[in-house]
């Protein structure tokens, strides 16, 4: 089953009303954001650490920067590190690489989620492609998800943003 099948069934079977968006091909966060006209605040983008030599998902706005000082701290930990892709494909074998959705707990990964996200009405996250992506109520995806909210990351300054 792919990921965007099996993230389906999932809301289905919570009663979870969500949205399907179609884009162009896009492979960063922003440029998703961008391409579908929302505001990168509301796009939360998956990345993927290493802390203590197990797998962990963070979830940040897509204009947002991990701020490793605050991961380690959020996680308890000073090791903590991007994982490389050959050591979570695996995990996510049903997605494209990149393209992960934000529900961890789908993949036996805790989950991270930056508190800027914790505050939406609405988030909007990839599907497993990189050409769709899945909106929600916020509070839906924190009952099932169950992230926990912590400060993970640094935004750019808005110039930054103007030119993504």
């Amino acid at each position: 089953m792919k990921c965007r099948e099996r993230l389906e069934a999932y809301l289905q079977e919570n009663a979870v009303p969500y949205e399907i968006q179609h884009h162009p091909v896009a492979y960063t966060a922003q440029r998703v954001a961008n391409s579908e006209h929302l505001s990168g605040r509301l796009l939360g983008k998956v990345v993927v650490v290493v802390a203590d030599a197990k797998l962990a998902m963070l979830v940040l706005s897509a204009p947002a920067r991990v701020d490793w000082a605050k991961v380690a701290e959020a996680v308890g930990t000073d090791e903590v590190r991007l994982a490389h892709e050959s050591e979570f494909a695996r995990t996510f074998a049903d997605c494209e690489v990149g393209a992960m959705p934000p529900f961890g707990n789908l993949y036996g990964l805790p989950v991270f989620i930056d508190q800027d996200l914790a505050g939406l009405e609405t988030i909007f996250f990839q599907a497993g492609t990189h050409d769709e992506t899945f909106s929600i109520r916020y509070a839906d995806f924190a009952r099932l998800a169950r992230p926990t909210v912590v400060p993970l990351s640094m935004l750019p300054p808005k110039e930054a943003l103007a030119r993504a």
